[in-house]
């Protein structure tokens, strides 16, 4: 399957609107942002597990990162409540469940091979920070290397962002609200931007939380195995 696979386009999808799609295990379903692949996939989805589900356990050959959006995701490793970033590095193996249900914003093979950070931020427990140099902006950092920047930014009510964008941008709406071009994008709205674009957007009345990941789109790749 091909979806929003030519990474030279921008791509906005209101996510929350999008059908949920049954996955291969019972009670696990998906709204699919982009991919490329089938099962074993270079992907983009929310997840949603329902109360007692769970996925059989498995290796992620190309590294899995996620972030829990609603509900407490579990595996064999801990318990993950809502606003936990996690990256599970390639070679890593787990049993994900959810004694509760939960939803997930989750990305895999989407790792550079020689990425081996295991990484699990709370965000509920740690404070953003007022970003130098936009004004209106505040910043909690989940992961940085030479290839990606992963971020939590607090935009205060009509604030205007704008910032270029060398190696491409993902933002997926936390809380709030934002406008960018001609549409307002609430919750689990998503936005791609190709290498080389500018984000221009404007929070809405009460602000926007979103989780924002820059610089991960100048080289993408499939799977190569299972």
């Amino acid at each position: 399957m091909d979806l929003n696979a030519d990474f030279e386009q921008p791509v906005a999808v209101h996510a929350g609107e999008l059908e949920w799609r049954a996955s291969p295990m019972p009670g696990v379903s998906r709204r699919m942002l982009d991919r490329i692949g089938d099962e074993v996939a270079r992907a983009t989805s929310i997840v949603r597990y329902d109360a007692g589900s769970a996925f059989s356990a498995h290796t992620h050959g190309g590294g899995e990162e996620f972030f829990v959006l609603e509900g407490v995701f579990q595996d064999e490793h801990g318990d993950y409540p809502a606003g936990t970033y996690v990256r599970n590095p390639p070679g890593s193996s787990h049993t994900p469940a959810s004694k509760d249900g939960c939803v997930i914003f989750v990305k895999l093979w989407q790792f550079d091979p020689a990425d081996k950070s295991h990484v699990i931020v709370d965000t509920n427990k740690a404070a953003p920070v007022p970003h130098r140099d936009r004004p209106g902006v505040c910043v909690l950092p989940l992961f940085a290397d030479d290839h990606e920047d992963v971020r939590v930014e607090h935009w205060e009510p009509d604030a205007e962002v704008g910032v270029d964008v060398a190696g491409g941008a993902e933002l997926l709406v936390l809380d709030g609200s934002l406008r960018h071009g001609d549409e307002i994008f609430g919750r689990n709205g998503w936005i791609r931007l190709p290498v080389g674009a500018r984000l221009q957007a404007v929070a809405g009345a009460q602000g926007a939380r979103v989780l924002v990941k820059t610089g991960h789109l100048r080289e993408v790749t499939a799977p190569t195995g299972g």
